[in-house]
C-alpha cells in the first residue's frame, strides 16, 4: 500500500538493553491524568463538583501526583484548582500537576491559578515531531528547540519571584514521531536552563502522543534518552503512552524495562481518541507479578461504579481485572479446572496463588467465588455446577451425580436462554433430585433387629397404603429389598454418600443414592436431621427416578 508507511524513527544506536529483562521489579511513579486528559475527552466534561469527586477517588486510590487539569483553557479548570487550593483539599503528601504550553500569556496564568498550593508540578510541553515541524508550525528544528526552551525559562523565573520550589516537567509533545537525536537534543537544553538536584527534580516526559509503532520500537526509543540525558540522575523520566494501537499498556511495560521511572495515564484508559494507558490494568498486571503497586484496587466493583457515574462511560465486561465478567467461566472444562484448584488450594493450603485460568485471586479485588467466578449457563459443565452447589448450599454430590445434575440445569438454561444464577440451580436440584415428582412415597418406617435387619415400610401409590417388610444387611438394604419386592423391579444401589450439611447437636444430614439399573443410573437426594432417614429419602428420589425412565 503506498497511502501508509511506517512513519517511527529509531535511534541512532542499538538500544535493546530492555530486552534482556523479563520482568519488573518495582512499580513505578503514578500520575494520574483523568481530570485532564481523561476529562478533555469526554463528551460532557465534568462540571466542579465531579471533578472534586474524582479527585477524593484519586487520593483514595493512592495516587501521589494527579494531574488536575489546563488551568488556562477554561473558567471551570481554573476554578477546580482554586477549589482545591482554597478549600485545602489537596492532603500533604499529594502533589498536583498542572499543564500549560509553552506560550507566555498561558503560562502566566498556569502561575496564577496555582498561587497558594504547596506541592505542585508545572508541566510545559511543545510539540518536537517532523509532522508537527513540518505541517503545524511550519518551522526549523532550531525554531522549535527555542520555543521550549522559553518556556522552560519563564516557568523558572515565575517560581523564583513567587519563592516557591515548584517541580517541572517538560514534555517533548508527539515524542514517537520525533527524531530520538534531536528529542534528546531538546531535552537537555531544557534541563540546562533548570540544572535539576537531587533535591528538585526535573520530570522528563515521552508521550506516545499518537502511537504509531509496536511497543519494542517505543522502547529503544526510551532506552535511546535514558542512557544519554543529562543529569540522568536528578531527573525522573517520565512515560505517557497513548492506546492508538490498542498497545498502549505493553508500551507501558516496555518503556519501564527500557529505564523510565514514572507513568502517567486514566483509570480504565480514558482519554482523547482510543485513549491514555490504563493504569488499572498496568498497576493490576505487576500486582500480579507480586509486585507492591502503592495504589489500593481492592474494591473494584466500587472504582467502576465511580468511574461511570464521573464520566458518563461504561468499563466493558471484558475490561482486565475489572469488567463484571473477566473472572466467570461458563465453560465446562474451564469450571471444571476452576473448580479443582480451588479444592486443592483448600487441602493442601498453598499461599501461591495458582488456580487454572485465574490470574489473580478475584476476592483481592473485591469479587465474590460464588456469584463472579463459575457462572452457569448452557456452555456450563458438571464440575461448575457441582462447585456453585457445594459454595452456596454446602452440598458435596458424588462425581457421577454431578453429571446428572449439570445436564438437568444446562438443559432449564438452554429451554429459558438464561443464565441461572445460585438459588435457580438449586430449584433444579430440588425439583429433579432432592423431591422428584413422585409415583409413590413413604410412609412410616420400622426396624427390626434380628440377625440382620428387618424393615416394615409403608408404601404410599395414591390413595393405596400397603405394608411391606424385608431384610437386609442394614437399614437402606431392608428398605430397598421391601421396595424392589413391591414394585417387582430389580436394580442395584451403585452410590450412597452422605455428609452434614451444618455443625452442631442438631445439624441437617445429606444423602446421595445411585441405583442402576439397564445399563443407566438414576439419582436422589435426601436431608433430615436423621442421616437414616436422608438415605431413605434419597432412594425414594432416586426410585421415583427410574419410574419416570
Amino acid at each position: 500500500m503506498e497511502k501508509y508507511r511506517r512513519q517511527f524513527i529509531l535511534p541512532p544506536e542499538p538500544c535493546m538493553d530492555w530486552a534482556g529483562k523479563n520482568f519488573i521489579e518495582k512499580a513505578p511513579l503514578w500520575c494520574s491524568v483523568d481530570l485532564r486528559d481523561g476529562n478533555q475527552a469526554l463528551v460532557e466534561p465534568m462540571d466542579l463538583s465531579a471533578k472534586l469527586a474524582f479527585f477524593s477517588l484519586l487520593v483514595r486510590l493512592g495516587f501521589k501526583e494527579i494531574e488536575v487539569g489546563f488551568p488556562a483553557a477554561s473558567e471551570t479548570e481554573y476554578a477546580f484548582l482554586r477549589a482545591l487550593i482554597e478549600e485545602e483539599r489537596i492532603p500533604a503528601d499529594v502533589t498536583v500537576q498542572v499543564l500549560t504550553q509553552a506560550r507566555e500569556h498561558i503560562i502566566r496564568r498556569t502561575f496564577e491559578a496555582v498561587k497558594g498550593a504547596k506541592n505542585v508540578i508545572v508541566h510545559v510541553y511543545n510539540s518536537t515531531s517532523v509532522a508537527q515541524r513540518e505541517q503545524v508550525f511550519r518551522k526549523s528544528r532550531a525554531e522549535i528547540e527555542k520555543i521550549a526552551t522559553d518556556g522552560a525559562l519563564l516557568l523558572k523565573q515565575l517560581a523564583d519571584e513567587v519563592g516557591e520550589k515548584y517541580r517541572f516537567e517538560y514534555s517533548p509533545e508527539s515524542f514517537t514521531g520525533t527524531e530520538p537525536e534531536y528529542a534528546l537534543e531538546v531535552v537537555n537544553a531544557v534541563l540546562e536552563v533548570w540544572k535539576p538536584t537531587a533535591e528538585r527534580k526535573a520530570i522528563v516526559n515521552l508521550p506516545a502522543t499518537v502511537e504509531n509503532a509496536m511497543p519494542h520500537v517505543y522502547a529503544q526509543q526510551v532506552e535511546f534518552l535514558h542512557k544519554h540525558i543529562a543529569c540522568r540522575e536528578n531527573v525522573v523520566l517520565s512515560l505517557h503512552p497513548h492506546n492508538d494501537r490498542g498497545t498502549g499498556v505493553a508500551s507501558a511495560e516496555f518503556g519501564l524495562l527500557a529505564g523510565a521511572d514514572r507513568v502517567e495515564g486514566t483509570l480504565f484508559g480514558n482519554g482523547e481518541r482510543t485513549g491514555n494507558c490504563d493504569i488499572v490494568t498496568l498497576a493490576m498486571n505487576l500486582f500480579s507479578q507480586g509486585v507492591e503497586t502503592g495504589l489500593d484496587f481492592s474494591d473494584m466493583p466500587a472504582v467502576v461504579s465511580a468511574y461511570e457515574k464521573f464520566t458518563g462511560l461504561k468499563v466493558s465486561p471484558r475490561q482486565p481485572y475489572a469488567g463484571e465478567l473477566v473472572f466467570a467461566a461458563f465453560s465446562g472444562s474451564h469450571q471444571d479446572a476452576i473448580a479443582k484448584g480451588m479444592r486443592f488450594r483448600e487441602e493442601t493450603g498453598r499461599a501461591v496463588w495458582d488456580v487454572p485460568y485465574l490470574p489473580i485471586d478475584p476476592k483481592d479485588v473485591g469479587r465474590e467465588y460464588d456469584s463472579d467466578v463459575i457462572r452457569i449457563n448452557s456452555q456450563s459443565g458438571k464440575g461448575g455446577v457441582g462447585y456453585v452447589l457445594e459454595k452456596a448450599y454446602g452440598l458435596r454430590l458424588p462425581a457421577g451425580m454431578k453429571e446428572a445434575v449439570g445436564y438437568a440445569v444446562k438443559h432449564v438454561s438452554d429451554v429459558e436462554h438464561k443464565e441461572l444464577k445460585p438459588a435457580e440451580i438449586y430449584e433444579v436440584f430440588r425439583e429433579k433430585f432432592l423431591a422428584p415428582k413422585a409415583r409413590f412415597c413413604l410412609g412410616e418406617v420400622h426396624y427390626a433387629q434380628k440377625e440382620g435387619i428387618t424393615a416394615t415400610v409403608e408404601v404410599i401409590e395414591g390413595a393405596a397404603r400397603q405394608l411391606v417388610t424385608a431384610a437386609g444387611n442394614g437399614r437402606l438394604d431392608a428398605v430397598s429389598n421391601a421396595l424392589k419386592g413391591y414394585f417387582g423391579v430389580n436394580y442395584t444401589v451403585e452410590t450412597y454418600e452422605q455428609h452434614a450439611l451444618s455443625t452442631g447437636s442438631g445439624a441437617a444430614a445429606v444423602s446421595y443414592v445411585g441405583i442402576a439399573s439397564g445399563g443407566k443410573l438414576f439419582w436422589g437426594a435426601g436431608e433430615d436431621t436423621d442421616i437414616s432417614l436422608a438415605s431413605i429419602r434419597a432412594l425414594v428420589a432416586a426410585l421415583n427416578n427410574y419410574f419416570k425412565k
